[in-house]
């Protein structure tokens, strides 16, 4: 599956010529985060640099927005598609999930 069409099942807005030029940084907008999609058949490296300019890429596009990293593990049928996020980030998902689980 292509970027493309990752962006296109998550619903995303893709953004105009994303790996060139200072402006439309990022593969896509969705909801309060701008993706940075990554698919790869066996493995993927993460380091610190890469994370940085995913951040500075988000921050290029909308100070109020978030970086996420979405990678895409697999070929064909079996894929395994995961997401990377800031830590409070995530304790902001999981409280909103619990208040809304509780009510």
């Amino acid at each position: 599956m292509s970027e493309a069409n990752e962006i296109k099942r998550d619903n995303a807005k893709a953004q105009k010529n994303s790996g060139r030029g200072p402006y439309q940084k990022g593969d896509a907008k969705w909801y309060n985060f701008v993706v940075d999609y990554k698919e790869t058949a066996k493995s993927v490296s993460l380091n610190k640099d890469m994370w940085a300019k995913i951040c500075t890429d988000t921050f290029r596009v909308d100070r109020n927005m978030h970086p996420l990293l979405k990678i895409i593990i697999g070929e064909g049928s079996s894929k395994v598609r995961l997401a990377v996020v800031e830590w409070d980030i995530l304790e902001e998902l999981v409280e909103e999930y619990e208040r809304h689980r509780s009510s």
